[in-house]
């Protein structure tokens, strides 16, 4: 093919998710395998932003020697950061200060400094967006999607996905142990800020009893209830899987800080559910948040495959010169959808799923019974 490309760069933007280094490993080597040159720049975008603070520069030549042996481990060799974004980029003034600054162009003549011809970013909504943003500004550009939440629209699955909801199900299975030996209530706080298929999936695969979800707001009355109709069959234990974006009906968000150049961060409704369930029961409860466990470890078969399906598109679809675009699962192929149409809206558990359908039927409880 006629590309006119002879050197790429590799990013990866926001939160880590397994199945990322099996996106550099099969982007760098069917770019290679192509004569094309191959650097990561690290830490998102800051390895070009601010190179000078990394001892050998900010990029990585990415060789075959540098990404072998690298599929089965999670995290990325690349770094990551949800720090910085180069259109709203904070900078600390004299006074202590904070401010945001728009370094688009300057990013853009360092990729032309370093003769990078292409760019493949790998990032969820927020790097995508980003990635949009620096295609409609004149950098040739192919997004892959990548966020253990499996919120992005325009394709079936994201890598990282599978190796939390397997996590996640390990975990509540071992819980289930300890609630069953001290008559507990144990309230399991995963991720999911405002998309709750790591809940659903965890807590329908693992047989818990109820599941908070951003969709759904909640009220606990109805959990409480069906607690206590445990309680007087016997089963003197209940275990909730509650997402860390669920809210109550009426209420907001729990809210657990924020930092310059970052989103709020949630946290706290896991303890906070405990809490008022244990109010409500008269019985134990505690609460147990996974949090970042759910990112790390080694990546399942299915996130690693994935994972290289996503990484070898990228390439081609670079190779047959299209930008702007983000490699999608449609089973049973990957395809390419607009970055813009990718990144316009969340992909949320819709309510009335065949998933929250069984979940009634076996009956688990989502906080919505009147």
């Amino acid at each position: 093919m006629t590309s006119g490309i002879k050197r790429i760069a590799i990013s990866t933007g926001g939160g880590d998710a397994p199945g990322l280094n099996a996106v550099i490993y099969a982007a760098t080597l069917a770019a290679r395998n192509r004569g094309w040159d191959v650097v990561g720049i690290r830490d998102g975008f800051n390895g070009l932003l601010v190179s000078d603070d990394y001892p050998g520069g900010g990029l990585i030549e990415l060789t075959r020697q540098r990404v072998r042996g690298i599929i089965h481990q999670g995290g990325t060799i690349l770094g990551s950061t949800n720090r910085g974004n180069p259109i709203a980029y904070p900078v600390q003034q004299p006074d202590g200060s904070w401010i945001e600054q728009d370094r688009t162009e300057e990013l853009l003549g360092r990729f032309a400094q370093h003769g990078i011809d292409a760019l493949i970013t790998i990032g969820g909504d927020g790097s995508l967006t980003i990635g949009n943003h620096l295609h409609e500004a004149g950098l040739r550009l192919v997004g892959v999607p990548k966020t253990i939440d499996n919120d992005l629209e325009g394709t079936a699955a994201t890598f990282g996905f599978d190796s939390a909801v397997g996590f996640a199900s390990e975990c509540i299975d071992r819980l289930f142990s300890t609630a069953t030996s001290h008559s507990r209530i144990i309230v399991v706080e995963v991720m999911g800020r405002y998309a709750g298929w790591i809940a659903l999936h965890a807590g329908m695969a693992s047989g818990v009893h109820a599941i908070l979800l951003p969709e759904i707001p909640y009220r606990l009355e109805p959990v409480a209830e069906l607690i206590n109709e445990r309680a007087q069959r016997g089963s003197t234990y209940s275990i909730v899987c509650v997402a860390e974006g669920a809210k109550p009906v009426g209420g907001e968000h729990t809210v657990a800080g924020q930092s310059i150049g970052q989103a709020v961060r949630l946290g706290g409704i896991g303890a906070k559910v405990a809490a008022e369930l244990e109010e409500l029961t008269g019985r134990e409860s505690r609460a147990v948040v996974l949090g970042h466990l759910l990112r790390g470890g080694s990546p399942t078969s299915v996130d690693r495959l994935l994972g290289l399906r996503f990484g070898a598109a990228a390439v081609r679809a670079l190779d047959e010169g299209r930008s702007g675009v983000m490699v999608a699962l449609n089973p049973p192929t990957v395809d390419y959808v607009p970055l813009v149409e990718a990144t316009s809206r969340l992909k949320t558990v819709p309510p009335d799923c065949d998933s929250i359908q069984a979940a009634r039927d076996v009956g688990i409880r989502f906080g919505d019974e009147s």
